[in-house]
Protein backbone atom coordinates (compact mmCIF):
# COMPACT_ATOMS: atom_id res chain seq x y z
CA UNK A 1 0.00 0.00 0.00
CA UNK A 2 1.21 3.39 -0.87
CA UNK A 3 1.94 6.21 1.74
CA UNK A 4 -0.90 7.84 3.64
CA UNK A 5 -1.88 10.92 5.26
CA UNK A 6 -2.12 11.07 9.05
CA UNK A 7 -4.68 12.85 11.15
CA UNK A 8 -3.35 13.61 15.02
CA UNK A 9 -6.71 14.42 16.75
CA UNK A 10 -6.68 15.30 20.36
CA UNK A 11 -9.32 16.54 23.20
CA UNK A 12 -8.73 19.05 25.54
CA UNK A 13 -9.71 21.22 28.42
CA UNK A 14 -7.38 23.24 30.40
CA UNK A 15 -4.22 21.31 29.17
CA UNK A 16 -1.71 24.33 29.01
CA UNK A 17 0.29 22.08 31.26
CA UNK A 18 0.75 19.02 28.46
CA UNK A 19 -1.03 20.45 24.94
CA UNK A 20 2.80 21.73 24.07
CA UNK A 21 4.56 18.57 24.83
CA UNK A 22 1.95 16.20 23.36
CA UNK A 23 1.51 18.77 19.60
CA UNK A 24 5.82 19.11 19.74
CA UNK A 25 5.87 15.10 19.70
CA UNK A 26 3.95 14.63 16.70
CA UNK A 27 4.14 18.01 14.55
CA UNK A 28 6.86 16.51 12.41
CA UNK A 29 4.58 13.04 11.51
CA UNK A 30 1.28 14.37 11.18
CA UNK A 31 -0.19 15.58 8.29
CA UNK A 32 -2.86 17.50 10.19
CA UNK A 33 -3.36 17.71 13.65
CA UNK A 34 -6.94 18.62 14.98
CA UNK A 35 -7.47 19.62 18.84
CA UNK A 36 -11.20 19.77 19.62
CA UNK A 37 -11.24 21.94 23.05
CA UNK A 38 -14.44 22.12 25.10
CA UNK A 39 -14.06 25.99 26.08
CA UNK A 40 -10.41 26.45 28.26
CA UNK A 41 -10.10 29.05 30.39
CA UNK A 42 -6.40 28.45 30.65
CA UNK A 43 -4.04 29.35 27.83
CA UNK A 44 -4.74 25.83 26.16
CA UNK A 45 -6.02 28.03 23.07
CA UNK A 46 -3.34 30.58 22.99
CA UNK A 47 -0.49 27.79 22.51
CA UNK A 48 -2.39 25.70 20.48
CA UNK A 49 -3.08 28.72 17.58
CA UNK A 50 1.02 29.36 18.63
CA UNK A 51 1.63 26.07 17.13
CA UNK A 52 -0.57 26.34 13.92
CA UNK A 53 -2.61 23.12 14.83
CA UNK A 54 -6.65 23.47 13.81
CA UNK A 55 -8.63 24.14 16.64
CA UNK A 56 -12.45 23.49 17.35
CA UNK A 57 -14.02 24.66 20.71
CA UNK A 58 -16.94 22.21 20.99
CA UNK A 59 -19.05 21.69 24.41
CA UNK A 60 -18.09 18.79 26.14
CA UNK A 61 -21.18 15.76 26.85
CA UNK A 62 -18.79 12.95 27.60
CA UNK A 63 -15.20 11.40 26.21
CA UNK A 64 -16.89 8.99 23.99
CA UNK A 65 -18.99 11.36 21.94
CA UNK A 66 -16.02 14.59 22.26
CA UNK A 67 -13.30 11.58 20.75
CA UNK A 68 -15.98 10.76 17.87
CA UNK A 69 -16.58 14.74 17.24
CA UNK A 70 -12.90 15.19 16.63
CA UNK A 71 -12.71 11.97 14.20
CA UNK A 72 -15.40 13.79 12.59
CA UNK A 73 -13.71 16.85 11.89
CA UNK A 74 -10.39 15.05 10.79
CA UNK A 75 -9.40 15.55 7.36
CA UNK A 76 -8.21 11.77 6.48
CA UNK A 77 -9.20 8.34 7.31
CA UNK A 78 -6.18 7.62 9.00
CA UNK A 79 -6.37 8.51 12.59
CA UNK A 80 -3.96 9.09 15.52
CA UNK A 81 -6.13 9.87 18.62
CA UNK A 82 -3.63 11.24 21.66
CA UNK A 83 -5.18 12.83 24.90
CA UNK A 84 -3.69 15.93 25.58
CA UNK A 85 -1.08 14.76 28.84
CA UNK A 86 0.05 12.05 26.08
CA UNK A 87 3.13 12.08 23.64
CA UNK A 88 5.00 9.82 21.70
CA UNK A 89 8.11 8.37 22.84
CA UNK A 90 11.15 8.52 19.79
CA UNK A 91 10.64 4.28 19.40
CA UNK A 92 7.03 4.77 18.89
CA UNK A 93 7.79 8.20 16.49
CA UNK A 94 10.10 6.12 14.51
CA UNK A 95 7.72 2.94 14.12
CA UNK A 96 4.67 5.41 13.27
CA UNK A 97 6.59 7.25 10.49
CA UNK A 98 7.35 3.43 9.15
CA UNK A 99 4.03 2.48 9.24
CA UNK A 100 3.24 5.43 7.29
CA UNK A 101 5.16 4.74 4.23
CA UNK A 102 3.85 1.15 4.51
CA UNK A 103 0.38 0.75 5.91
CA UNK A 104 -0.66 -2.56 6.08
CA UNK A 105 -3.07 -3.37 8.85
CA UNK A 106 -6.34 -1.43 9.96
CA UNK A 107 -5.41 -0.56 13.43
CA UNK A 108 -2.39 -0.22 15.25
CA UNK A 109 -1.46 -1.01 19.01
CA UNK A 110 0.96 -0.15 21.24
CA UNK A 111 2.14 -0.10 25.08
CA UNK A 112 1.14 3.39 27.26
CA UNK A 113 3.69 3.97 30.26
CA UNK A 114 2.55 6.20 32.92
CA UNK A 115 4.15 9.15 34.70
CA UNK A 116 2.73 9.78 37.97
CA UNK A 117 4.02 12.58 40.11
CA UNK A 118 7.35 12.56 38.31
CA UNK A 119 7.64 8.43 38.10
CA UNK A 120 7.31 6.30 35.38
CA UNK A 121 5.16 3.37 36.65
CA UNK A 122 5.91 -0.18 35.38
CA UNK A 123 3.43 -2.22 37.64
CA UNK A 124 0.47 -2.00 39.31
CA UNK A 125 -1.45 -2.97 36.70
CA UNK A 126 -0.89 0.50 34.50
CA UNK A 127 1.71 -1.40 32.35
CA UNK A 128 1.91 -2.20 29.78
CA UNK A 129 -2.01 -0.45 29.17
CA UNK A 130 -1.77 -1.40 25.95
CA UNK A 131 -3.99 1.10 23.94
CA UNK A 132 -5.27 1.01 19.87
CA UNK A 133 -4.65 4.63 19.33
CA UNK A 134 -3.77 4.55 14.89
CA UNK A 135 -6.48 3.24 12.89
CA UNK A 136 -8.44 3.54 9.98
CA UNK A 137 -11.35 5.40 10.72
CA UNK A 138 -13.76 3.22 8.37
CA UNK A 139 -13.30 0.48 10.25
CA UNK A 140 -14.45 1.61 13.79
CA UNK A 141 -14.79 4.53 16.02
CA UNK A 142 -14.30 5.41 19.95
CA UNK A 143 -17.14 3.25 22.04
CA UNK A 144 -17.31 2.52 25.78
CA UNK A 145 -18.60 3.64 28.83
CA UNK A 146 -17.52 7.38 29.76
CA UNK A 147 -15.19 8.00 31.40
CA UNK A 148 -13.22 5.08 29.86
CA UNK A 149 -13.51 5.32 26.38
CA UNK A 150 -11.77 2.70 23.67
CA UNK A 151 -11.54 2.28 19.93
CA UNK A 152 -14.28 -0.15 18.75
CA UNK A 153 -12.75 -2.03 15.88
CA UNK A 154 -15.21 -3.76 13.19
CA UNK A 155 -14.74 -7.71 13.77
CA UNK A 156 -13.25 -8.36 9.64
CA UNK A 157 -10.73 -5.60 10.90
CA UNK A 158 -6.47 -6.63 11.33
CA UNK A 159 -4.74 -5.53 13.99
CA UNK A 160 -1.03 -5.04 14.60
CA UNK A 161 1.12 -4.04 17.77
CA UNK A 162 3.95 -2.32 17.36
CA UNK A 163 7.15 -1.53 19.01
CA UNK A 164 7.06 1.84 21.56
CA UNK A 165 5.43 3.74 24.27
CA UNK A 166 2.93 6.26 24.30
CA UNK A 167 3.87 8.43 27.24
CA UNK A 168 1.50 9.70 29.55
CA UNK A 169 1.99 12.02 32.16
CA UNK A 170 -1.26 11.76 34.27
CA UNK A 171 -0.91 13.37 37.31
CA UNK A 172 1.78 15.70 38.92
CA UNK A 173 0.47 15.63 42.65
CA UNK A 174 -1.19 13.28 44.28
CA UNK A 175 -4.40 16.20 45.01
CA UNK A 176 -4.91 16.61 40.98
CA UNK A 177 -5.59 12.42 41.31
CA UNK A 178 -7.82 13.38 44.13
CA UNK A 179 -9.71 15.59 42.08
CA UNK A 180 -10.00 13.23 39.42
CA UNK A 181 -11.23 9.81 41.03
CA UNK A 182 -13.74 11.99 42.34
CA UNK A 183 -15.01 13.48 38.97
CA UNK A 184 -14.52 9.81 37.41
CA UNK A 185 -16.14 8.45 39.94
CA UNK A 186 -19.29 10.71 39.84
CA UNK A 187 -19.69 10.00 35.82
CA UNK A 188 -18.80 6.47 35.99
CA UNK A 189 -21.44 5.74 38.88
CA UNK A 190 -24.30 8.01 36.88
CA UNK A 191 -23.20 5.91 33.46
CA UNK A 192 -23.88 2.28 35.53
CA UNK A 193 -27.10 3.53 36.80
CA UNK A 194 -28.33 4.56 33.37
CA UNK A 195 -27.77 1.32 32.36
CA UNK A 196 -29.73 -0.69 35.30
CA UNK A 197 -26.73 -1.74 37.11
CA UNK A 198 -26.85 -2.00 40.76
CA UNK A 199 -24.38 -1.96 44.08
CA UNK A 200 -24.58 -5.12 46.67
CA UNK A 201 -23.28 -3.26 49.86
CA UNK A 202 -21.54 -5.82 51.69
CA UNK A 203 -19.61 -7.02 48.62
CA UNK A 204 -19.37 -4.03 46.59
CA UNK A 205 -18.26 -1.34 49.65
CA UNK A 206 -16.24 -3.74 52.11
CA UNK A 207 -15.12 -6.68 49.94
CA UNK A 208 -14.32 -5.45 46.39
CA UNK A 209 -11.69 -2.27 47.18
CA UNK A 210 -9.26 -4.06 49.58
CA UNK A 211 -9.68 -6.64 46.59
CA UNK A 212 -8.38 -4.60 44.31
CA UNK A 213 -5.82 -3.43 46.12
CA UNK A 214 -4.08 -6.60 46.82
CA UNK A 215 -4.46 -7.71 43.51
CA UNK A 216 -2.50 -4.61 42.50
CA UNK A 217 -0.01 -4.16 45.39
CA UNK A 218 0.78 -8.31 45.49
CA UNK A 219 -0.14 -9.91 42.32
CA UNK A 220 0.83 -7.25 40.55
CA UNK A 221 3.59 -6.40 41.47
CA UNK A 222 2.47 -2.40 42.43
CA UNK A 223 5.52 -3.16 45.72
CA UNK A 224 8.10 -2.78 43.10
CA UNK A 225 7.61 0.88 42.66
CA UNK A 226 7.57 1.94 45.77
CA UNK A 227 5.96 4.67 47.77
CA UNK A 228 4.85 5.41 44.44
CA UNK A 229 3.31 2.07 43.53
CA UNK A 230 1.17 2.49 47.32
CA UNK A 231 0.00 5.30 46.27
CA UNK A 232 -1.21 4.33 42.94
CA UNK A 233 -2.85 1.09 44.36
CA UNK A 234 -4.55 2.60 47.14
CA UNK A 235 -6.07 5.25 44.94
CA UNK A 236 -7.63 2.27 42.98
CA UNK A 237 -9.19 0.96 45.51
CA UNK A 238 -10.74 4.34 46.87
CA UNK A 239 -11.53 4.79 42.95
CA UNK A 240 -13.75 1.36 43.49
CA UNK A 241 -15.14 2.12 46.51
CA UNK A 242 -16.26 6.30 46.15
CA UNK A 243 -18.13 4.46 42.74
CA UNK A 244 -20.06 1.79 44.46
CA UNK A 245 -20.59 3.95 47.40
CA UNK A 246 -22.00 7.07 44.68
CA UNK A 247 -24.12 4.17 42.60
CA UNK A 248 -25.40 2.56 45.97
CA UNK A 249 -27.01 6.82 46.48
CA UNK A 250 -28.56 6.38 43.46
CA UNK A 251 -30.29 3.59 44.17
CA UNK A 252 -31.04 5.07 47.51
CA UNK A 253 -32.45 8.40 45.95
CA UNK A 254 -34.46 6.20 43.46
Amino acid sequence: MAAIKISVTIIAYNEERNIERCIHSVKELADEIVVVDSYSSDTTKDICLKLGVRFIEHPFEGHVQQKNFALTQASNDYILSLDADEALSAELYETIAAIKINWTHDAYRFNRLTNYCGQWIRHCGWYPDTKLRLWDRRKGQWGGTNPHDSVQISDEATVLKIKGDLLHYSYHSLEQHVRQINSFTSISANADYTKDKRVFPLWHLFLYPPLVFLHRYIVRLGFLDGISGLMVCKSAANYKFLKYAKLWQLQKGN
